[in-house]
């Protein structure tokens, strides 16, 4: 299983929870996720079978697993406003935003926990609980991504 964890900070420390509890995971850091840790004080404490890649060079190497069947499935959480955007409009640029290109290319099933998904939300901050009002922009791009992820009719024609 790949996991892509990005910049946000909603259900973070949830999502860290769970990835800890996986056994065999490749966890894909993006370069915000590594600030997220640091503002949120948090280690990336994982199974001694988990692989960890960073948001490091252009090329995006890590990927390649995706091509030869190295995953069943990919989650992307949380998943940052901006990222959600990038998905949608397909640009990959990072780490996260490869991974989710090359899964959608590959057909490995993605899961995207998107965090702005009512127009009022409570979130943990660094220093405590704060309300979050996203933007309409960014709850109509959740929306397109739930319907651009949706399996299509495999009806064919018969003419």
């Amino acid at each position: 299983m790949g996991l892509a964890l990005t910049g946000s900070g909603h259900f973070f420390k949830e999502c860290l929870g769970l990835i800890r509890d996986l056994e065999h995971v490749d966890l894909f850091v993006s370069r915000a996720a590594n600030e997220v840790l640091r503002m949120y004080k948090q280690e990336l404490a994982l199974p001694a079978t988990a692989r960890v890649f960073r948001d490091t060079t252009a090329s995006s190497p890590p990927v390649g697993q995706f091509y030869y069947g190295g995953y069943h499935t990919l989650v992307v959480a949380p998943a940052t406003s901006n990222t959600v955007a990038k998905c949608v409009v397909g640009i990959s640029d990072t780490l996260t935003t490869n991974v989710f290109a090359q899964a959608g290319k590959c057909r490995v099933p993605t899961v995207v926990f998107a965090c702005d998904t009512a127009p009022e939300l409570e979130t943990e901050a660094p220093k405590g609980l704060v309300k979050v009002y996203p933007r309409r922009i960014d709850l109509e791009n959740t929306e397109r991504l739930k319907r651009s992820r949706r399996p299509r009719s495999s009806k064919r024609s018969t003419n």
